[in-house]
């Protein structure tokens, strides 16, 4: 049994996967979009993501509280961090070595595990060769100036292929890789 590592990224046309200002989802959230996230959500895995990630998430006030946020609180969840020792939200464990843990729990979970925000978990992810399928749900807009944390930034050259691509609400573009560990041809 081996499973899966699927790292998922919402990002900008112009890369960044994050932002100073601009609503959530950067201000794209439409009807099919929010029904990829609840199907999503509800499908059996592990959900991995970073301290600061997991410090958002647990913190949100209750108001922000939303359907996702209630069937992400049943799954289990890993958050790596160095500096965590224990957690607050159910069904949550703290790890401090990430290429160590997510290799035994490749091996050993069967269900896959997800990504969640963690953009620094993400990277180390792709430069250790654990990613088998990398989601870009990428929204219609330059994030410019407003943009925080460049989803590729020090990201080795890799080689991907495409497994599948959608459009949501008309606007968003959904597209799947799998890296393939074939050198980047060079000119």
């Amino acid at each position: 049994m081996v499973s899966n590592v699927i790292v998922d990224i919402f990002l900008s046309v112009d890369g960044w996967a994050g932002s100073d200002g601009l609503p959530g989802y950067f201000g794209y959230l439409g009807p099919e979009l929010e029904e990829w996230i609840k199907t999503e959500s509800a499908a059996p895995q592990l959900v991995i993501m970073g301290r600061r990630t997991y410090e958002t998430l647990e913190a949100l006030p209750d108001a922000a509280k939303d359907e996702s946020w209630h069937r992400m609180t049943r799954l289990e969840k890993v958050v790596f961090s160095r500096t965590l020792t224990e957690t607050r939200w159910p069904n949550t464990r703290v790890s401090d070595d990430l290429i160590q843990e997510i290799g035994r729990l490749k091996a050993q979970s069967d269900v896959p595990l997800r990504t969640m925000g963690s953009m620094s978990l993400a990277r180390q992810l792709v430069g250790a060769g654990l990613v088998d399928r990398l989601r870009l749900m990428i929204f219609p807009l330059f994030a410019g100036d407003a943009g925080r944390q460049a989803a590729f930034a020090d990201i080795a050259s890799a080689d991907l292929e495409l497994v599948e691509h959608r459009t949501l609400d008309g606007r968003v573009l959904l597209v799947e890789y799998r890296p393939t560990g074939k050198d980047v041809p060079r000119g």
